[in-house]
């Protein structure tokens, strides 16, 4: 329930298994907190997942999950991830990530089938919205490049998460709330939850570089980072360069990453967030999830954060718990 601050991968076009964020409750990462896979795990079938998956992977109602859905989320967990999933796990994951994908398919066609389609109008406007999440067009291609999805492709995810979203609004959404009493309660029962260590509030300006790109193309984002640095230090305002130039979700912001403690984020980002003075900013720091111009604004000792601080965080983690449990509840009717 405390504010954790958290630096995600560049967003990526798509809202369903590829960006999971299309319903609200939903991890980018398969099988993280808010899945939508139910709390029902996959069966362990007696052969591993193939090698090489097959063109069909699975039939939903006789719906087909293709190759490209799967192998699109697996792309994106490891962007998120920073790196390749290890041998030993990608049977797990990849099991994981089929399930919420089964999961999208099942509630769009329970949307489907009482009448709550979504329009082409509505989806236009939707990859509209994504497009500009990306500074520039051919930054939108590479991200699509990236998770090996088509436009076309990206449309149809598109469509399927604003018809899941919709099924979920109506039989779950519109069915929580949560009232001030019970926010206090939870806080005065739990306060060893809101005790906190060093925290640091930071911004960050972040220049997404693939693992696997090649010495050209990460030769230029370091070029691009550091006049972007010469920028900052002749003055340029951090926020705004940062909503023109952050390749991340932070970047709306201002690349505000709020207060953080450690074990938060990423070891070696805090590792530099941690050791700067507040009023200071980093140089380009090159870290395993790609480039970072970092800059502390403050910094805390140990203490226990107020109820009226963190009163939003605690409604929102209640929140989720109902919302959770409505979740599960109709997807194991629908499953």
């Amino acid at each position: 329930a405390g504010s954790r601050a958290k630096i995600s991968a560049p967003r990526q076009p798509g809202a369903q298994a590829p960006v999971a964020s299309g319903l609200p409750g939903a991890s980018a990462a398969p099988g993280g907190p808010g899945s939508l896979a139910g709390g029902q795990p996959a069966q362990a079938p007696a052969r591993p997942v193939p090698a090489v998956l097959p063109a069909v992977v699975a039939k939903v109602n006789g719906e087909d999950i293709q190759k490209w859905e799967v192998e699109a989320a697996l792309k994106r967990a490891e962007g998120t991830a920073g790196g390749p999933v290890p041998a030993d796990k990608r049977d797990a994951v990849l099991r994981s990530i089929l399930d919420e994908i089964v999961t999208y398919h099942l509630l769009a066609q329970e949307a489907q089938g009482r009448k709550m389609d979504v329009s082409d109008t509505d989806v236009d406007a939707e990859m509209l919205r994504i497009r500009q999440d990306f500074p520039t067009e051919e930054a939108y291609k590479q991200a699509l490049l990236l998770q090996g999805v088509t436009v076309e492709q990206l449309r149809n995810v598109t469509r399927r998460a604003m018809q899941a979203r919709k099924i979920v609004d109506a039989e779950v959404t519109t069915k929580i709330a949560v009232q001030d009493a019970e926010v206090d309660a939870f806080y005065t029962q739990n306060l060893d939850r809101f005790k906190q260590g060093d925290t640091v509030h930071a911004s960050h300006i972040y220049f997404a570089v693939p693992p696997d790109a090649p010495p050209v193309e990460k030769n230029q984002k370091r070029a691009a980072a550091a006049e972007i640095l010469k920028q900052l230090r002749a003055g340029a305002d951090f926020a705004k360069v940062a909503r023109e130039n952050s390749n991340d979700g932070s970047a709306t912001n201002g690349g505000d990453l709020g207060f953080f403690a450690k074990g938060d984020l990423p070891p070696d980002f805090e590792k530099v967030a941690f050791e700067l003075k507040p009023g200071t900013m980093s140089s380009v720091v090159e870290l395993q999830a790609g480039l970072h111009i970092i800059k502390v604004h403050e910094r805390r000792g140990p203490r226990t954060a107020p109820l009226g601080e963190v009163r939003d965080n605690v409604k929102a983690f209640l929140l989720n718990g109902q919302r959770q449990v409505k979740l599960d509840q109709l997807l194991g009717q629908l499953k």
